[in-house]
């Protein structure tokens, strides 16, 4: 049984978190690279993260790399062939579509508005974010580099990028005030709740006690 801390954390840490600040990984099939966002995207206080690879296979995870995040933040897998619908789809929803990509239009990841809500996209190290998903970007973005090599590691630019958002945030009081409504705690904590108590050898797949994440 949990004990009446750890509830109260849980439920301190679920007034934290910021529904509207969302990631997806663009064919980022690296196990470690996702496991090691996953970790980042919790500590920024992330709800949720979508992820689409060509082989549309799941990709696992690394307990040794999230250090539990798996189990505080959501994660969907989106069909290849669906990922620019849902990406369209944020757009419609009114979140502004971020996009790392080395372009002619990108600018410095700090010029950007991270208090809008936002949907942020990193791809993979071969290739990037695909041309079709830079399409639907409101802004493309870079890490401004000041040696030889052009870019980091996906899992350390996404971590950067993650912590530049929450600083902005973080000066807006955007984390003093729930960002969730009342109803919508009390379902993520019964879920969470149940997976800390029961489902801790899970590696992010989503508990059958209730939708969790279906709805961010």
């Amino acid at each position: 049984m949990l004990n009446e801390k750890r509830k109260a954390r849980i439920d301190e840490i679920l007034r934290r978190k910021q529904p509207d600040l969302q990631i997806f990984l663009d064919d980022v099939h690296s196990s470690q690279n996702n496991s090691a966002i996953l970790r980042s995207a919790d500590a920024a206080g992330v709800l949720g993260l979508y992820y689409s690879c060509r082989d549309d296979l799941d990709v696992k995870i690394h307990k040794t790399i999230t250090q539990g995040a798996h189990r505080w933040v959501g994660r969907e897998r989106v069909d290849y062939d669906q990922r620019v619908d849902l990406i369209a789809s944020k757009r419609a929803e009114g979140m502004q579509v971020i996009v790392t990509a080395l372009d002619d239009h990108a600018v410095s990841f700090r010029e950007v508005d991270f208090t809008k809500p936002t949907l942020l996209v990193v791809g993979n190290e071969k290739e990037g974010v695909s041309q079709e998903v830079i399409a639907l970007a409101d802004q493309t973005i870079i890490i401004p580099m000041m040696g030889m090599v052009q870019s980091l590691n996906v899992s350390v630019a996404t971590a950067i990028t993650l912590y530049e958002a929450q600083r902005q945030r973080e000066e807006a009081d955007m984390y003093t005030q729930s960002r969730l409504s009342e109803e919508e705690i009390a379902e993520i904590k019964d879920a969470w709740l149940y997976r800390d108590s029961v489902a801790r050898r899970s590696k992010g797949n989503i508990p059958t006690k209730a939708k969790l994440w279906e709805d961010w």
